[in-house]
């Protein structure tokens, strides 16, 4: 699946501000290597960069198109091209940055406890994921990916995104291997000024990538009319006509 850096930054600031809580709760602690997997365009990069200035900094992320932004943004760190699911560097590591990534791996019961053993002791793995398989905004794609003509190109788009546990399942997964684990959910809401288009707008640069990529040209455009209606309804503009949308988002800290 191919990233747009572009779309990405189009939401930037709301984009990064779960990064930012997530790095305010990582305990201080002198690092002196941190690891962002999953860079994304850099901007995740670049709060680590300011968290601890003393630090080797570097990123990861399996889209050269991410990368290479990235690269333009913070010329003076290292950022590496690599698949997440097959990076077997050993470290160790004082922090361990994974925003908005780790819900497009499989099998976080393994994944997650092999991270822990990458940090050095008192490290620790920082997590956030969009929770959101279950909202209107991801429902929708499905339904309006089994519903079309284009149902059997977007098969495997509807099951891409890996079912998540609950707060209390990841504790588990990750206190046996950890002196502390902190979990907590958030839902944020981001005024979009564009209505519902501007919902589709967001997704696009994320959650609607599986399902667009599969399509040609007037596949797409006739999906996202489609996908377009659907959201309408189901996130009705205020007064303004913007929309509220309501984004929730997993967290997690564990210490080594």
């Amino acid at each position: 699946m191919s990233w747009s850096a572009k779309q990405y930054v189009a939401f930037e600031d709301e984009r990064t501000r779960p990064a930012r809580d997530l790095l305010a709760a990582i305990p201080a602690v002198d690092v002196q290597s941190a690891i962002d997997v999953g860079c994304g365009p850099g901007n995740s990069t670049e709060l680590l960069v300011q968290r601890f200035p003393n630090a080797a900094v570097r990123g990861l992320d399996s889209s050269p198109d991410m990368i290479e932004a990235a690269r333009q943004r913070l010329p003076q760190v290292q950022f590496d091209t690599a698949d997440l699911d097959n990076w077997n560097e050993t470290g160790p590591f004082d922090v361990i940055f994974a925003n908005a990534v780790l819900q497009w791996l499989p099998d976080h019961a393994r994944l997650l406890p092999s991270l822990v053993t990458r940090l050095a002791p008192g490290g620790s793995l920082a997590i956030q994921m969009p929770d959101n398989l279950n909202e209107p905004s991801h429902r929708l794609m499905r339904e309006v990916a089994a519903n079309g003509p284009w149902a059997d190109k977007l098969a495997r788009a509807v099951g891409l995104r890996t079912e998540m546990e609950d707060a209390g399942g990841y504790y588990s997964m990750l206190r046996a291997h950890c002196t502390r684990v902190d979990v907590w959910r958030t839902t944020y809401y981001h005024p979009l000024a564009d209505g519902a288009s501007g919902v589709v707008e967001w997704f696009k640069g994320s959650g609607l990538r599986p399902f667009l990529e599969p399509l040609n040209e007037a596949e797409r455009a006739q999906y996202l009319k489609q996908y377009l209606t659907a959201i309408e309804k189901a996130y009705p503009a205020l007064s303004d006509g913007s929309v509220l949308l309501p984004f929730p988002r997993l967290f997690m800290v564990a210490t080594r």
